[in-house]
């Protein structure tokens, strides 16, 4: 015969310090497990969404993956256009983006500075970044920028500070800001934008960081990929949008394994932290879990009964820092060495931070509780 549901939930509020305190130590473990799949779902969703499968990139063959280390000749966007068919052209207008992307310190008008990454783009930029929208303002002219959602979480700014009308400083030179651009998440959330020429004035370049092409549908990279090869004397190469985010995602893999391992380890130590309050919650009830016996009640039926009670604590937690993590962390921007991005507490994380709740509460309870059942219940009864 199986205890009564309510007794075990009647058990917790008998000792409401003991039953609040182990409430609080268990949000607090689950809370920070969401907070670390959070920043790996975040981080996964930023680089997924970044790639364009109809985006190729071509950039210098000595650069490997780091964009800001190319340098192109400044011919090669209508070397590409003359020479390579594919490329969606819409009212005569090729959609080719020459970019300089560089990686730089930047300053606000009270003189503070960090490291931000600029993008120099042309007005071909946002027919081939189709992710990206203007929320705010205009597009940059002489002397301007537009700033990303995300360039003053990474910059670690206030918001404020980054207004339009406002004054940055980069590569010597001081600039206005005209904007804001949205990208859906995407990297380009934390970067800054201003015109081609001017950024090639003030950083002394004539030539290019990368060209961005936009193909039609269904029109094949090989073309593109040939043309790199057989044009030797311009060292470049090619790469689809979405297969350049593919290889930082492998790049980033070493963290997001070491976040889980985070994970593991905050989990673990909330077992320990649950089975250390369980175990003095059981100490003193030698004498309850005694006297049940001697009623009549099967160690399985008190051992269900006390584990009952971990579950429901456990769970009263989860739901406590589900709800902290929905109200106050999804969508905060965390500063990364790719920029910025936006926590984000998905299902996956749910599932993830409910799962870890659930066995705190099992684990927890499980041993104390098999510890107090093998107690002889004629010296339980006469414990103090």
């Amino acid at each position: 015969m199986l205890l009564p549901w309510e007794y075990g939930a009647r058990n917790l509020a008998r000792r409401p310090l003991r039953t609040a305190l182990t409430l609080g130590a268990l949000s607090i473990v689950i809370l920070l497990v969401f907070v670390v799949v959070g920043f790996i779902r975040g981080l996964e969703r930023s680089l997924a969404v970044s790639g364009d499968d109809d985006v190729v990139l071509v950039f210098s063959v000595n650069s490997e993956e780091n964009l800001e280390n190319s340098a192109i000749a400044a011919r090669t966007p209508d070397l590409i256009s003359a020479s390579v068919a594919g490329t969606w052209t819409r009212f005569g207008v090729n959609h080719v983006s020459p970019e300089i992307y560089l990686g730089t310190r930047v300053k606000t008008g009270n003189g503070e500075g960090s490291l931000g990454l600029v993008r120099g783009v042309t007005t071909s930029a946002p027919l081939v970044r189709r992710n990206v929208k203007l929320v705010a303002g205009k597009w940059p002219s002489n002397g301007e920028v537009i700033v990303g959602r995300l360039v003053a979480a990474k910059l670690g700014y206030a918001p404020e500070s980054l207004a339009i009308g406002n004054r940055i400083e980069f590569e010597g030179k001081s600039w206005e800001i005209a904007g804001h651009f949205a990208a859906g998440g995407a990297a380009y959330e934390s970067e800054i934008w201003c015109n081609l020429p001017d950024f090639q004035t003030a950083t002394k370049r004539q030539d290019l960081s990368l060209v961005a092409l936009l193909l039609e549908p269904g029109a094949p990279q090989a073309e593109i990929d040939l043309f790199c090869k057989e044009r030797t004397d311009l060292e470049l190469r090619s790469l689809g949008e979405t297969e350049y985010y593919q290889t930082l995602q492998k790049h980033y893999k070493p963290v997001r394994m070491l976040a889980w391992l985070v994970v593991l380890l905050v989990s673990g130590a909330g077992v320990f932290a649950g089975l250390n309050m369980m175990y003095g919650a059981v100490a003193g009830r030698v004498r309850e879990i005694a006297t049940l016996q001697a009623i009549g009640y099967r160690r399985r039926a008190i051992l269900l009964s006390i584990m009952q009670e971990g579950v429901l604590l456990a769970a009263a937690a989860a739901l406590v820092a589900g709800a902290i993590a929905l109200l106050f962390l999804n969508g905060i921007a965390v500063r990364f060495t790719m920029g910025a991005f936006s926590l984000r507490i998905d299902s996956v994380a749910i599932l993830v931070g409910c799962g870890v709740g659930f066995l705190l509460g099992v684990l927890g309870a499980l041993p104390p509780a098999v510890k107090a059942l093998k107690a002889e219940v004629a010296s339980s009864l006469k414990a103090v």
